[in-house]
């Protein structure tokens, strides 16, 4: 964050005492888009989460880990949520959560098909604001459901392809949340007309209470009652009480219990259950509570829009007892604005273009709207809670990880397509936070290092679907960038504490993996699909019978960083103890054994460096002793380039006992010392080079990565080379196993339906090439230069190569010929380039084609994709 020289502004000053989620950041866009279909709500005997409890069931299904709204906003611990449910006066449902495909019913697995965009928020979310996208007409649920009569070549059908935004007949629907204090939050809910006629429109905004106290005998049922006109009253143990403003509507009340008569066709315990506004409102029914309270409650607005007109819907939730509560409603927001565009101004590098400013924004708002409290107690979730029948489960999921206990306000990859964290997706989040809210970002990532995430045998947990399944290890590089980002911002002064937290826990993870995932004890790694599901030609995790290990190129690049990280750490720690150097010698050493294993051990004398190809490969080893190289031209061979490091020679010569360490091991081991490129050479400005690539592996490996035959796109580096689309690897041993270059979504299910790494372009290691390339110059400097493009005589230095990979992501946020962003190039609906109220908004995709650059898998994925704002910030420096 720049600026910090500066006196503070408001938000920033609500920044410094809302640390660890509290204060102004207490109430937040926190509620996910889907808690229907997750792994944590399923029941099921088989262990079917898509299936347990449906779209269709979950307005009737009361949850047991978490709440779901459109635009939702609660408290940190989800006790108290808010959020609008509409009605067009056509739809079977109320529109109370986001409709999309489960994995089987999409034909690329689960998407959302909505159309919403997250258009502000300040990091404390003291404002924050959304669009939605509403039809006139009646929803399309089942014409949208045809996906899975489409095949794995054929696109997504999206619901702006099934017409109902056609002739504008549709609503905008923006949601604005303000904080006129830390417990007084206002809802201001505008719908906007876009056609040439008056149009009908029903608004409920809802308040409840997340059914805390079923599974909990601690807790009395909550109550929320009516008090007086306009005003409703909620009361809990947990909270206390909130008054729930409100102008006009009629109120109606019911319990947030589930409908056991629908779902279940047994008695329900209670009586005007979770979906009695919905069944009162479409179909009337006298299943709302008459005595007027409950545990949750909406206010019903129907109103008509004039055409090409606008109405807007307030209320208010508070602590504090008002005589009127509109007196200073407008004039909260329009203060909260103002000091949202100053923040945001502060930050923002001078000169920047107009569209790098809207791009920016618009990727922060989508970060910050993607948090999410997250609650899961696995042995509760196993075993049931006190005085509770154990769940019936075939499998138990995740039974190894009893001690896991998550109640945390945590960093999505995407609300609804990906509503469970994924610790290698947050590493990344957290380096983007540490440009807007370092404090989160160091929350981000010390949380998934606490006892009750962490396994006990040092393992990070993945994700929910299998929370040991191996994701890269690139916790550590994400600590040292946020802590280095943060020191920046703060006039050269780090927070030793963070730092010192996060190694003493790193520490129990790299002895996890040296344990865990070094099979044979001699430095070379696996780890199975490593998060980059289908790069492989068969399954990593789950390898074809007859193979004996695998020695990936990856997983020990990925441990040649974490050495090198963990080194830095240690160095950055040694100045105020130098108990540390004895951290640093031990991580030298071990960055020293890996890079001799890659290229002299391997399998049978095959290392992971082939001099044919100048190129690196996982190596397999069959039962029958043969060993081979699987020569698959992939990311894989490229990772090694994140294993560098650049150590001042200022430090390097405080730190005496380190630097005798290293001077006896480059002494006594030579063929160690020459691995490492310039380990005893300082540059002009004192620097000395910590890496895997000695000059000329360097040079072959970036010949084939700005090759535009095979990783370089116009729009950034593939994930697969482009060489295996006429030549298709194949490795036959007990069956045939091939890969493929896919410019876009996969056509295998080895992942599940929306799992592709062969070709598309990703963020998060597009970002880690940029930032190794610019390390690399630090050290050797202008002179040095390659081909880039390969082939083309063009000669560039490695700053000026990280600065064209950068413009070329960059081009995927950029207008085409046709006015669309580069991502909806293909999209053939003329919406995106024509229409004013649909072509200016952006959409974060998960992954992009790597030819066309057109926007694939969840659209909404800010998490990672956010990084193009790291990238804008950067960039301009």
């Amino acid at each position: 964050m720049s600026g910090q020289n500066k006196a503070l502004n408001a938000e920033q000053k609500r920044l410094k005492i809302s640390q660890n989620n509290t204060n102004w950041k207490k109430w937040g866009p926190y509620m996910t888009d889907r808690q229907w279909g997750t792994v944590r709500e399923d029941y099921s005997a088989n262990g079917d989460p898509w299936n347990f409890i449906s779209h269709d069931m979950a307005r009737s299904n009361a949850y047991r880990w978490g709440e779901e709204g459109i635009g939702g906003f609660c408290d940190v611990q989800e006790i108290l949520c808010l959020a609008p449910a509409f009605w067009n006066g056509h739809d079977s449902i109320l529109k109370e959560r986001l409709f999309g495909l489960t994995n089987g019913q999409g034909n690329h697995g689960e998407d959302v098909k909505e159309l919403y965009y997250h258009l502000e928020s300040s990091p404390t979310h003291s404002y924050a604001k959304m669009l939605y996208k509403y039809p006139m007409a009646a929803y399309p649920y089942e014409k949208l459901t045809i996906n899975n009569q489409r095949s794995k070549e054929q696109s997504e059908y999206e619901l702006v392809d099934t017409g109902v935004f056609d002739e504008d007949k549709y609503f905008d629907i923006y949601l604005e949340y303000a904080k006129a204090d830390v417990d007084d939050l206002l809802l201001k809910i505008t719908v906007k007309n876009r056609s040439d006629q008056e149009a009908e429109i029903h608004v409920i905004p809802q308040l409840w209470f997340r059914n805390f106290w079923k599974h909990n005998p601690r807790y009395s049922r909550p109550s929320i009652t009516m008090s007086k006109d306009n005003e409703i009253l909620s009361h809990s143990i947990r909270n206390g009480k909130y008054r729930f403003y409100f102008e006009g509507g009629i109120p109606l009340f019911c319990e947030n219990e589930t409908n056991n008569e629908k779902i279940y066709n047994t008695p329900n315990d209670i009586p005007f259950v979770k979906d009695g506004i919905n069944n009162h409102i479409i179909h009337g029914e006298d299943s709302i509570n008459p005595e007027l309270s409950g545990s949750k409650c909406g206010v019903w607005y129907h109103e008509v829009v004039p055409a090409n007109g606008e109405v807007v819907f307030k209320v208010r939730l508070s602590k504090k007892e008002k005589e009127n509560a509109w007196e200073d409603f407008e004039d909260v927001f329009t203060e909260r604005i103002k000091e949202t565009n100053t923040f945001y101004d502060n930050i923002t590098p001078k000169g920047i273009n107009e569209e790098r400013k809207h791009i920016l924004r618009k990727s922060f708002a989508g970060l910050l709207w993607t948090k999410q409290f997250y609650y899961l107690d696995v042995h509760k979730w196993i075993e049931g809670g006190p005085g509770e029948i154990p769940p019936s489960r075939n499998e138990k999921r995740n039974e190894n990880w009893t001690h896991l206990t998550n109640r945390d306000i945590i960093s999505m990859p995407d609300k609804w397509e990906y509503p469970w964290y994924a610790v290698w997706d947050l590493a990344f989040h957290a380096t983007t936070f540490a440009e807007i809210d370092a404090d989160f970002a160091k929350n981000q990532l010390l949380v998934m290092l606490k006892e009750s995430y962490m396994h006990p045998n040092g393992q990070i947990p993945a994700y929910e679907w299998n929370f040991s399944d191996v994701n890269p290890p690139v916790h550590s590089w994400a600590v040292l960038d946020v802590y280095e980002k943060d020191k920046k911002a703060n006039n050269d002064v780090g927070d030793r504490d963070f730092l010192e937290k996060c190694f003493q826990k790193l520490l129990i993870n790299f002895t996890w993996w040296v344990n865990q995932k070094d099979s044979s004890g001699n430095s070379l790694f696996d780890g199975g699909f490593l998060g980059l599901d289908n790069i492989g030609v068969f399954d990593r995790s789950n390898m074809p019978r007859g193979i004996k290990k695998m020695q990936q190129a990856d997983a020990t690049s990925w441990m040649a960083m974490f050495s090198l990280d963990m080194l830095r750490i240690s160095v950055e720690l040694c100045t105020y103890n130098k108990a540390y150097e004895e951290s640093a010698a031990k991580f030298f050493r071990h960055f020293l054994n890996i890079a001799w294993a890659m290229h002299h051990i391997g399998s049978k004398d095959i290392s992971l460096w082939d001099d044919v190809d100048s190129f690196y490969y996982d190596v397999v080893e069959m039962d029958s002793g043969v060993t081979s190289r699987l020569k698959v031209r992939s990311l894989v061979g490229i990772i090694p380039l994140f294993a560098i490091e650049i150590i001042n020679k200022k430090l390097f010569d405080e730190l005496k006992e380190f630097k005798n360490r290293v001077s006896t091991m480059t002494r006594t081991r030579p063929d160690l010392a020459r691995l490492i490129s310039r380990i005893e050479e300082e540059n002009e400005e004192g620097n000395y080079l910590f890496s895997i690539m000695r000059g000329f592996r360097l040079e072959h490996v970036l010949k084939r990565m700005l090759d535009e035959k095979e990783f370089l796109s116009e729009y950034g580096i593939r994930s697969l080379s482009k060489y295996h689309e006429k030549n298709p690897f194949v490795f036959e041993h007990h069956g045939r196993h091939s890969i493929k270059y896919e410019s876009g979504e996969s056509r295998t299910d080895m992942f599940g339906g929306n799992s592709n790494w062969r070709g598309p372009i990703w963020f998060p290691l597009n970002y880690l090439i940029i930032q190794s390339l610019r390390r690399y110059y630090k050290y050797y400097g202008p002179e040095y230069k390659y081909e880039m493009p390969t082939g083309s005589g063009n000669m560039m230095n490695l700053k000026e190569i990280a600065h064209e990979l950068s413009v070329r992501l960059l081009k995927l946020f950029e207008r085409d010929s046709q006015g669309k962003y580069h991502y909806h190039t293909k999209t053939k609906n003329k919406l995106y380039s024509k229409n004013k109220h649909f072509k200016d908004h952006h959409l974060f995709y998960e992954f992009f084609d790597g030819d066309s650059g057109r926007g694939l898998g969840a659209s909404h994925q800010t998490g990672w994709t956010a990084l193009i704002s790291n990238i804008i910030l950067e960039l301009e420096d």
